[in-house]
């Protein structure tokens, strides 16, 4: 029976630490390294009813894409959610492990995924780790053939499950060719994806004023946060069941998106 620390070092063989941003806190959130690991819960995000399903169903550890804690906290009690979060794991005897931007930047992660459900050839970071390397954030290819910027707009909705697409209307493309995306919020990288030729750049979290500045340079496309990071859960669950095929590898199912659409 593999131990936490072995879950961590066969997601880490894959994404390995070194590749998380200076901001964040991928890597072990809670929970002791020698546990042993019958049964792993594989999720997004940690929330308390993911804690809650991941002890009705037995489970040892919880595998997010991301991280429970990004800053210290002062107290573990019951006054916030993420200190129930802390508290009710502990009580479970439930490790968490998070990777968050490691998984982003890895070279068979979140943006690779990205691309190729879009289809695209000749993929590449758009952000490299480093000159020529095939580690980094974001991700930039080219469509198999040109594609009408309205139906582009359709496949990234479609592929995606998108309710709302938000997208720039100012564009002056007419077909797309090249694209570049980043998994999350990618509004940093608007400018990496215009200085790469890029005809699109497919993203989440953008605001008003990326569409008013950018739209005219480029086809900015928000496919949303949640839509965008969802394939975490079946990257880091191929990756479990690679490394151990006899772990018992359990995806969420009280996970949800926390933003909703009125329509």
């Amino acid at each position: 029976m593999p131990t936490v620390r072995d879950i961590a070092t066969a997601i880490e063989a894959k994404a390995p630490l070194s590749l998380q941003e200076s901001y964040d806190n991928s890597g072990l959130q809670a929970g002791t390294y020698d546990t042993p690991v019958d049964t792993v819960l594989v999720c997004l995000t940690v929330t308390e009813d993911i804690v809650e399903e991941a002890r009705r169903r037995g489970c040892d550890m919880i595998v997010s894409h991301h991280p429970l804690l990004f800053s210290g906290l002062k107290r573990i009690g019951d006054a916030t959610a993420t200190e129930r979060i802390v508290t009710a794991a502990i009580r479970a005897g439930i490790a968490i492990y998070s990777s968050h931007t490691c998984l982003d930047a890895a070279a068979e992660g979140i943006n690779t995924d990205i691309a190729h459900a879009l289809g695209m050839t000749d993929i590449r970071p758009l952000v490299p780790t480093a000159p020529g390397a095939d580690t980094g954030l974001g991700a930039i290819g080219s469509m198999p053939a040109p594609v009408p910027t309205v139906e582009f707009l359709r496949l990234v909705k479609e592929t995606f499950g998108v309710k709302a697409l938000r997208y720039s209307g100012t564009t002056p493309k007419i077909v797309i060719r090249r694209v570049a995306l980043c998994g999350g919020s990618g509004s940093d990288f608007i400018r990496d994806a215009i200085a790469a030729g890029a005809d699109a750049y497919v993203t989440g979290d953008l605001k008003y004023h990326h569409f008013d500045g950018f739209g005219p340079e480029i086809l900015l496309a928000d496919f949303g946060h949640y839509e965008s990071e969802y394939c975490a859960r079946k990257i880091l669950r191929r990756i479990l069941q690679d490394a151990f095929p006899d772990l018992a590898v359990l995806t969420a199912d009280t996970e949800t998106n926390p933003v909703k659409t009125l329509s």
